[in-house]
């Protein structure tokens, strides 16, 4: 999203990122999650995984309900790299959306980690070479350009 908005940088790693901002908010917090935040303006949600809690607002879920992803993928710079990754074993994003991201931003790259979920469990390594050969391959695009 910073990307879209603002034009100074260069490169950009997207990971397991989320195209179509519609979805997901029923099946994460509720099919009464409107109602609830029309109650009391947020909600307070426990992380199962972590143990802590974070703060869901009303006015956090309309910004995500008002966000056009394609619009805003649309705006960003020509020239700005930008590296999607994602698992085909996602159980929170679908792997979809990567294939969307790549639709639309002209200088992307996809990459799909076969098997891997959300938090890439059992795929670290893999993860991190990935997003490594990205950054050096920008480091040195950079580096070229302004010699």
């Amino acid at each position: 999203m910073y990307a879209s908005k603002y034009h100074d940088i260069r490169t950009v790693v997207n990971l397991s990122g989320r195209y179509d901002l519609k979805s997901g908010i029923a099946e994460r917090f509720g099919e009464d999650i409107m109602q609830k935040l029309g109650e009391n303006g947020y909600i307070d949600v426990k992380d199962e995984k972590s143990g802590g809690s974070y703060r869901v607002t009303k006015e956090s879920v309309m910004d995500r309900l008002n966000t056009d992803m394609h619009a805003a993928c649309l705006q960003i710079d020509k020239d700005c790299r930008v590296l999607t990754v994602h698992g085909t074993g996602d159980e929170i994003i679908p792997v979809q959306d990567a294939y969307e991201f790549a639709k639309i931003i002209p200088n992307h790259k996809l990459r799909i980690v076969e098997g891997a979920d959300h938090g890439y469990s059992n795929y670290q390594a893999e993860l991190a070479s990935i997003v490594l050969e990205f950054i050096k391959a920008s480091l040195e695009q950079d580096k070229a350009a302004s010699s």
